[in-house]
């Protein structure tokens, strides 16, 4: 016959609880790590990372449907691999991308699911795009600026704006506008053209110094570190020097009646060393042989080296005895 639960002891049956408890919070911290319950893992190839790091989005749509696991250089190209959720339907023509995700530069990695069934192997180079290179983007508009005519196209905009004279008057607007800004840009073809030579000078040079750029950011970000590190250093320095400067304030306050003759009496004391600048001099000068004398005189350990003169010499101190 089983004891009743009442009857049970509570000790034991509280701890199988809170160990209960315990497990499942455990899972639920870690459930993108559980084989059966953390989504499929996938692949892709990309010949550049363009600033993915482990633990970013996947994106399909601008929908998240997983985050990226590991980001690994294998051989020529990077291998990124990633988690979907199980609901997420993948074709074995599936494609990827890199696109920014915030003005900060943080990416994510977007899916573009097709073909037919599901995608079983690792997503290739042929069907990813890394991320939009900036500098060749300035590169490439200079080099297709400087291929277009822009006196061909101002006339074939003025051909336009003559053909849709006749049409209503939010299209006629529309089209001299247009007409006006091809003259325009033709008027102004060779600043535009040395403004994208320009640019992509600038662009070069900051592909040229990106080692000593990533190099400047670090030692920013090191600097911030341990200005972070010495925060309650240098607040505590703060308030010691604002209770430094009150001491000092109520301590010259209760003693102004003491300082105040102190500093005059001070003062006449300077005013008299001033006066008498020629008198300290003079002394300095004369005093100044005496103490070299002297130097000398006590120089020769613990006896005083001087001569007394016209002093008899003492009897028999110089050998032989007197006759």
């Amino acid at each position: 016959m089983s004891t009743p639960f009442r009857e049970r002891n509570p000790v034991v049956i509280g701890a199988i609880g809170i160990g209960v408890i315990l497990g499942m919070l455990l899972v639920a911290f870690n459930v993108d790590d559980i084989p059966l319950l953390g989504g499929r893992s996938h692949s892709a190839a990309l010949s550049e990372a363009g600033g993915l790091k482990a633990s970013d989005d996947v994106r399909i749509a601008g929908v998240k449907v997983g985050k990226i696991t590991a980001v690994e250089l294998d051989g020529r190209h990077v291998r990124v691999e990633f988690k979907v959720d199980d609901s997420t339907r993948l074709g074995s023509e599936t494609s990827a991308s890199v696109r920014i995700k915030t003005i900060l530069g943080q990416k994510f990695l977007m899916l573009e699911p097709a073909g037919k069934g599901e995608l079983d192997e690792e997503i290739p180079l042929s069907r990813t795009v890394p991320a939009y290179d900036v500098v060749q983007a300035f590169s490439d508009l200079a080099t297709t600026a400087e291929d277009i005519d822009t006196a061909q196209l101002g006339e074939a905009l003025d051909t336009i704006a003559d053909t849709f004279r006749d049409t209503p008057e939010e299209v006629r607007a529309a089209v001299d506008g247009l007409g006006r800004l091809s003259r325009t840009i033709a008027s102004r073809d060779d600043e535009i053209r040395e403004l994208l030579d320009h640019a992509d000078g600038v662009t070069k040079v900051l592909a040229d110094r990106n080692n000593e750029l990533v190099t400047l950011l670090a030692d920013g970000d090191l600097l911030l570190q341990e200005l972070r590190a010495r925060r309650e250093d240098i607040h505590t320095l703060l308030v010691s020097t604002v209770i430094l400067s009150e001491q000092l304030t109520a301590l010259v306050r209760e003693n102004r009646a003491q300082i105040g003759p102190t500093l005059d009496r001070l003062g006449d004391v300077l005013a008299t060393l001033q006066a008498n600048q020629d008198n300290l001099d003079r002394s300095i000068e004369a005093l100044a042989p005496f103490v070299r004398v002297f130097a000398n005189t006590t120089g020769n350990g613990r006896w005083f080296d001087t001569y007394v003169q016209n002093l008899v010499p003492v009897p028999g101190s110089f050998g032989g005895s007197a006759e």
